[in-house]
């Protein structure tokens, strides 16, 4: 018996048409066939699996034994794909009922899709392989076609289009250069945009941005007070690292020489760490607030605000402590009041949300009996 194999390594078929794979036998495969040429008439798998109708019938009619059936693999790689692939050629070959020895005719779009070919190699005998190649892809007309849809995608555009953009404009920037002589800015800052961008791409970073932008206008037109919250907590943190430059200049100045590391970075905290907790007091007021809004407030989320104040209370005793402004005793009591007040903002909040739970349990169950 021949079987007439059709391959999908990545499995257009069923990504497109939700097809359950392998398909054996010629009505189901022609099924198959009309549903992704219905899907996406341009896929290529389509001319694939009706090249293998077309022989399944050439033969059938010579009435020789022959057997048709579309095998695919998947999108997570070739290793994947082969072994998915492999897996299907042997669902085909444990549901033929035939005692005769089977050969295989492997039909395919392309070099990728022949890769698998070692895989069917393995399990069965084969006894050619057929590349379907699509006549109009062979004429000018095609190629220019094949061209304008390559441009017309967006993803295309992005990922080959504004690269060699910016390479061709690195001659005429470099005249500009010369002309103002700054040649070495100009090259700079365009080879600088060309590897931002690279990577960028590398990374897939523009479809992060792409998210945050999306949640960032969802929050703006939902009315969502985090968005206004996380833009006052960064100028705050501009704010706070700017101040903690100038605590850490004015150490320096006084001091007239060399400070040691932990003199340094206690001078930075002790400046800016009254405006970072005012940063992290916003945006946790802020999420409160959304959360308040959207009906999923719980009693452990108001902990937040405390801790920031428990973190600075500590963290500015602690600098102010190795500026040597405050002595032992004022170190001592702000690590004593900030844990005390991480503590008691924990218990009370538990404490809280345990008794509401008790109320909500105890009303339900007085509300059932009541049913």
């Amino acid at each position: 018996m021949l079987l007439v194999l059709c391959v999908d390594l990545d499995d257009d078929l069923g990504r497109k048409t939700g097809f359950s794979t392998p398909v054996i036998g010629r009505d189901p495969v022609e099924e198959a066939a009309v549903a992704l040429a219905t899907a996406d008439p341009e896929d290529s798998d389509v001319n694939v699996i009706f090249q293998g109708l077309h022989i399944y019938d050439d033969l059938a009619e010579r009435d020789e034994s022959v057997e048709v059936a579309v095998v695919t693999g998947n999108d997570q790689g070739d290793v994947s794909a082969n072994r998915e692939v492999g897996d299907e050629v042997d669902t085909v070959l444990a549901s033929l009922s035939t005692g005769e020895d089977v050969t295989a005719l492997v039909i395919t779009d392309g070099a990728q899709d022949e890769s698998v070919i070692p895989i069917i190699r393995s399990r069965v005998p084969i006894d050619g392989v057929r590349r379907v190649v699509v006549r109009q892809a062979q004429n000018l007309e095609s190629m220019y076609y094949t061209i304008k849809q390559v441009l017309d995608d967006p993803e295309t555009r992005g990922t080959v289009l504004i690269p060699l953009g910016i390479l061709l404009l690195i001659y005429p920037l470099a005249l500009v250069g010369a002309v103002l002589n700054l040649p070495g800015l100009v090259l700079g800052t365009t080879s600088t945009l060309l590897g931002l961008y690279l990577i960028s791409r590398g990374l897939g970073l523009g479809d992060v941005l792409d998210t945050a932008v999306e949640r960032a206008r969802r929050s703006l037109y939902a009315g969502r007070t985090t968005l206004f919250a996380y833009v006052v907590a960064a100028a705050l943190f501009v704010l706070g690292g700017v101040s903690g430059h100038d605590s850490l200049e004015a150490v320096r100045s006084s001091s007239g020489g060399e400070l040691e590391a932990p003199v340094m970075l206690a001078a930075l905290v002790y400046g800016s760490i009254h405006w970072f907790a005012a940063a992290g007091l916003t945006t946790s007021l802020g999420q409160i607030t959304d959360e308040y809004i959207a009906g999923s407030l719980e009693w452990r989320y108001l902990n937040a605000p405390f801790y920031v104040l428990s973190i600075a209370v500590v963290l500015h005793a602690v600098s102010a402590f190795f500026l040597g402004t405050v002595e032992m005793t004022y170190l001592a009591v702000a690590l004593t009041a900030g844990t005390v007040l991480g503590i008691i903002s924990t218990l009370t909040f538990a404490v809280a949300e345990s008794r509401l739970s008790d109320t909500e349990r105890e009303e339900g169950t007085q509300q059932a009996e009541r049913v």
